[in-house]
């Protein structure tokens, strides 16, 4: 009993916080890899997500090494509509550079690699509808075997700038001050974990390092509190192209506190790639929801209409009952 008790409100709890916002009762972070999920934070919730790395590359037609250090980091709010996200998310680095010739020459250098402010609305929402599809309490197989609907991704777009400053060793000779960037986003969340999301990325827009960048992450829920994704990303331009394949996991340690990991790595060696990165989400949670006017939290609203559901089954049983008696 008490296994139907706990699967209810959790199936509850997935359908309704879409219907809500796209606010949920555990953290949802764009970590541990480096899509961007089609929802926001909520709205009112701030959210911290942050990833030390260290990353090796090895370019063998230029006989070279770079050793470096790094972090990656965002900040993202949710603002004013529950479709609406600001943030600001960048990367700063500091690389050891040793050519492998006889010269043996070596160099320096530091800065942000991305530092971008913009925007992510959602346009369409497949789930906005969820909570009218009652789980059914009778199967488990039923609640998670797959619908074709699922195949009906949530959309976003995203607009921002990017800031490069001058002289900055990550970028193109003469790429520096503002630039454009926009992004569509997509996201299916399927049955029993599952959740695939893309990102279709133009970025640096009419500078002499446009790029073109698509990122396909897939994430499974293992348990409650662990998370495992596979996630490949391909960058094209005039200055840089790769594929980068990253694996890795993350860890709930509460419902506003994540831990994550991750391996990047490629398959080519102009230049090689291999990186390790360490990461935490956090978030301030300031969330209320319009539909608890009397100032109650989503889980308790949901508790609430869980127990509103049962009291109706429950009359509608006596009333089978009372009818056949008669």
């Amino acid at each position: 009993m008490k296994f139907i008790k706990t699967y209810l409100l959790i199936t509850s709890l997935f359908a309704s916080c879409y219907s809500f916002a796209q606010y949920t009762e555990v953290i949802n972070s764009n970590r541990p890899g480096v899509s961007s999920s089609a929802f926001s934070v909520g709205t009112n919730v701030v959210q911290f997500e942050v990833g030390p790395y260290i990353l090796n590359e090895n370019h063998n037609l230029l006989k070279r090494e770079d050793k470096s250090l790094g972090v990656d980091f965002a900040i993202r709010y949710g603002f004013l509509f529950p479709q609406l996200e600001l943030n600001v998310a960048g990367t700063f680095q500091s690389t050891e550079r040793v050519f492998t010739n006889t010269l043996q020459n070596e160099d320096s250098f530091s800065n942000f690699k991305t530092l971008t402010i913009g925007a992510k609305y959602l346009v369409y929402d497949p789930y906005k509808n969820a909570e009218d599809e009652k789980p059914n309490i009778r199967s488990w197989k039923a609640n998670n075997t797959f619908k074709w609907k699922q195949l009906i991704p949530a959309v976003a777009v995203y607009a921002g700038a990017n800031f490069d400053s001058k002289d900055n060793p990550f970028t193109a000779a003469g790429v520096e001050g503002f630039s454009p960037k926009v992004m569509l986003a997509t996201q299916n969340n399927f049955s029993s974990g599952w959740v695939f999301v893309t990102n279709f990325i133009l970025d640096r827009i009419g500078t002499d390092q446009s790029d073109f960048s698509y990122i396909l992450t897939l994430t499974k829920s293992v348990t409650d509190q662990w998370v495992v994704f596979g996630e490949t990303q391909g960058i094209s331009s005039d200055f840089y192209a790769d594929n980068l394949i990253r694996f890795g996991g993350a860890y709930l340690w509460s419902k506003n506190f994540q831990l994550d990991t991750a391996l990047t790595f490629n398959t080519k060696d102009t230049p090689t790639v291999f990186g390790v990165t360490i990461g935490a989400s956090y978030r301030l949670d300031f969330h209320k929801d319009k539909e608890a006017k009397d100032g109650t939290s989503a889980e308790e609203e949901l508790e609430r209409r869980l127990n509103k559901s049962r009291g109706k089954s429950k009359n509608k049983r006596e009333k089978q009952n009372t009818d056949f008696n008669d």
